[in-house]
């Protein structure tokens, strides 16, 4: 099982993947909205927000989180480490059920071309 500290590194990664990326991939992650990340098997959220193509990690919470964000992720901790290292297809993973995405109709619009 992955860790708190593994998933953390994971999300650092991805955000640095965002980062690096060019084209409509960067432009879709450019927008401004709050962001949590629950992972069900470590019972721990990540909140924080996506700014100008970044995750920015602002807390960890024991539990759910603590309000709605604009973008809800809910995932095993295993799952994020595998999705952020190529093992894992989100889109199949979200289709399946594995990864919950919770989010407005015009942001999912917008992440489709992240996912």
């Amino acid at each position: 099982m992955a860790t708190i500290t593994e998933c953390r590194g994971a999300l650092s990664r991805l955000s640095d993947n965002l980062a690096r990326a060019d084209g409509g991939v960067r432009g879709a992650a450019a927008f401004d909205r709050t962001l949590s990340c629950h992972l069900t098997d470590l019972d721990t959220t990540f909140t924080g927000r996506l700014v100008d193509g970044r995750i920015e990690v602002e807390d960890t919470v024991a539990g759910l989180p603590p309000g709605k964000a604009q973008i809800r992720l809910r995932m095993t901790g295993d799952d994020l480490v595998a999705m952020v290292d190529g093992e894992l297809n989100f889109a199949k993973a979200w289709a399946s059920g594995r990864v919950g995405l919770e989010a407005g109709f015009r942001d999912l619009l917008r992440l489709r071309s992240l996912l």
